[in-house]
């Protein structure tokens, strides 16, 4: 089941269970569309993969099954923003299914 992670990892935005803007890869890396589309290209920093529109939890199954309250920030800049732009740049052209 997924986690439905609070918040942003890269911008550390609220990020609501109900909230479509979050984006995730298939490890459940986190990230508003902001930064997807802006810093992150679409492409996760952590393992490379596709991000994807998280789907929503309908509410009556949030009360059983909540959302986490953990919270994980990882701020893109220096070092880190660097290699995600070369991760990027090696992608660049490259269907996510073939990465």
């Amino acid at each position: 089941m997924l986690a439905l992670r609070p918040n942003c990892e890269c911008c550390d935005k609220d990020l609501l269970p109900e909230s479509t803007d979050a984006m995730i890869c298939s490890f459940e890396c986190t990230f508003c569309i902001a930064c997807v589309n802006g810093i992150l290209q679409n492409t996760c920093p952590n393992c490379g993969g596709e991000l994807m529109r998280r789907p929503v939890r309908p509410t009556d199954k949030r009360i059983a099954c909540p959302a986490s309250t953990d919270r994980i920030y990882r701020p893109m800049h220096g070092e880190r923003l660097e290699k995600h732009a070369a991760l990027v740049k090696r992608y660049a052209g490259i269907a996510p299914s073939q990465r």
